[in-house]
């Protein structure tokens, strides 16, 4: 188990904070500091920031317990073994107190509007789940790349419409990373030891709410080679990112497997009949006129036998 720091809401007095955010990370030290650095510098100050440490075997604890010792905002647990990245997203989450909530990367940087730009929106318009600002890729020293286009402001009312503009391309999936809210991030399926389930995720949010996309670039992603994705190159090893537990594994079919959990994400979302029924005629139609990603699989499918 890990161990736990002190809690807060032991204290006399004590309100539980409208944001959490959540920190999971594994052998972070080269831009943890920074990271840290960027979210406790908000103009927004409600909130309290969970970091759960995966057994790093780097400089990480002596990081987070020096910041955790200057900042009572801070709760820092530490597992002895790494459990894996979907435990650790999902294990932040569990520990959130607030009524909103962000998962955060050791990597990355927000600018210091950013949780009050978000805050705003989702306290003025109920029907938005999840709020993000725009991205900005910077590189492994911090430069500016390229702003990304997320192209994921989904404003529509209908259930149907929001899922038809997602499955045009999600891309990097950064508003995986925005501004939620806990009450409907809790009826997902959260972060699931499987590549993309990110992807599910998001899709999720957006058979719940609306997606909205705040016009000013407010978070900067960090792309670097010691990324999960470009560190675990392989598919096996990406699904042992996940899940240690799954690395004997040897063939996985990552679209097939995405088309079912969106099938069973439509099947499960809290839908009319109609609009369940238009969900799934758009799944087919992303599916069904461009089957190329069959053949993808196969590929997947033959690199992941030959290693």
């Amino acid at each position: 188990m890990p161990n736990h720091c002190t809690r807060r809401d032991t204290l006399v007095g004590y309100q539980s904070p409208r944001v959490s955010i959540g920190l999971p990370l594994f052998n972070g030290q080269n831009y943890l500091a920074t990271a840290l650095d960027s979210l406790l510098a908000q103009t927004y100050q409600d909130f309290e920031l969970i970091i759960s440490d995966n057994g790093s075997t780097d400089k990480s604890k002596e990081i987070c317990e020096t910041y955790a010792e200057q900042d009572p905002r801070i709760r820092y647990y530490r597992s002895q073994e790494n459990r894996g990245a979907t435990w650790n997203y999902n294990y932040v989450f569990q520990l959130a107190q607030g009524e909103y909530f962000k998962w955060a990367a050791h990597d990355d940087l927000c600018a210091p509007e950013y949780l009050a730009r978000c805050v705003e929106v989702l306290d003025r318009q109920p029907e938005v789940v999840l709020c993000f600002p725009k991205t900005v890729i910077i590189d492994e020293d911090g430069y500016p790349v390229e702003e990304y286009p997320n192209r994921l402001n989904l404003r529509s009312p209908q259930p149907h419409r929001r899922l038809q503009a997602f499955l045009r391309g999600p891309g990097l999936c950064n508003p995986v990373f925005g501004l939620m809210r806990i009450k409907a991030l809790a009826t997902t399926s959260l972060i699931e030891s499987y590549v993309d389930s990110d992807r599910i995720l998001l899709a999720q949010l957006a058979l719940r709410g609306q997606f909205y996309e705040v016009p000013e670039p407010l978070f900067f992603r960090r792309l670097h080679p010691q990324t999960s994705v470009n560190a675990n190159l392989e598919y096996g090893k990406r699904v042992a990112w996940f899940d240690p537990a799954k690395r004997r594994r040897s063939i996985y079919l990552p679209r097939w497997r995405r088309v079912i959990e969106y099938i069973v994400s439509i099947h499960r979302a809290p839908l009319t009949p109609s609009e369940r029924a238009l969900c799934y005629i758009h799944l087919g139609r992303r599916y069904l006129l461009h089957p190329g990603w069959i053949v993808q699989d196969f590929q997947v499918a033959v690199q992941q036998f030959l290693h």
